[in-house]
C-alpha cells in the first residue's frame, strides 16, 4: 500500500522528535538536520511530480555548471511512479561536509505489462543519496 502525503508528513513529524538524539550521534545540530531533511523531501516532491527541471536545481553548483538542465530528465524513467515514505540521515562526515541519506519510496510501474507486475503492485525501494553542505546550503550529489 502506498502511504498518503498525510502519512508521510506524520511520519516525518514523528521522526523529528527523534532528531535530537540522532543529531548528537551524527555530529549535526538539530536545525541543520531538519534543513537537510526538508531539502531532501523537497527534491523528492519534484521527482514525484516529474518536474525534472526543478529537481536539477537541487544538484551541486559544479554539477549544474557542467550538465545542462534540459538533459537531466534522461537520468529518470517515466515507467515508474514514486511516493516518498521516509527520509533518514544515516551518517555525516563533518570534515567533508557530506551526509549520507537513505530515502525510502514506494515504487510502482506506470504500465502494468504483465500479470505479475499487476499482482505485485508497489514495492518499497531505498535510495542511498549523498548531500553536500556548500556555503550553508545542502546540495544533492550526483556521485552516489
Amino acid at each position: 500500500m502506498i502511504l498518503t502525503r498525510w502519512g508521510v508528513a506524520l511520519g516525518l513529524a514523528l521522526g523529528a522528535t527523534a532528531l535530537t538524539a540522532a543529531d548528537a550521534e551524527l555530529g549535526l545540530e538539530t536545525q541543520e538536520l531538519e534543513r537537510l531533511t526538508a531539502r531532501a523531501e523537497a527534491r523528492w516532491e519534484t521527482l514525484e511530480a516529474r518536474d525534472f527541471d526543478k529537481a536539477w536545481e537541487f544538484q551541486t553548483p559544479k554539477y549544474r555548471a557542467r550538465f545542462p538542465q534540459h538533459l537531466y530528465k534522461y537520468n529518470f524513467s517515466y515507467a515508474v511512479e514514486w511516493e516518498l515514505t521516509e527520509i533518514n540521515v544515516v551518517a555525516y562526515d563533518a570534515r567533508a561536509a557530506v551526509a549520507s541519506v537513505a530515502v525510502r519510496v514506494m515504487s510502482e510501474p506506470t504500465k502494468q505489462t504483465s500479470v505479475a507486475s499487476r499482482a505485485i503492485g508497489a514495492l518499497p525501494v531505498t535510495f542511498h543519496e549523498q548531500w553536500i553542505l556548500i556555503d550553508g546550503e545542502w546540495w544533492h550529489s550526483a556521485n552516489q
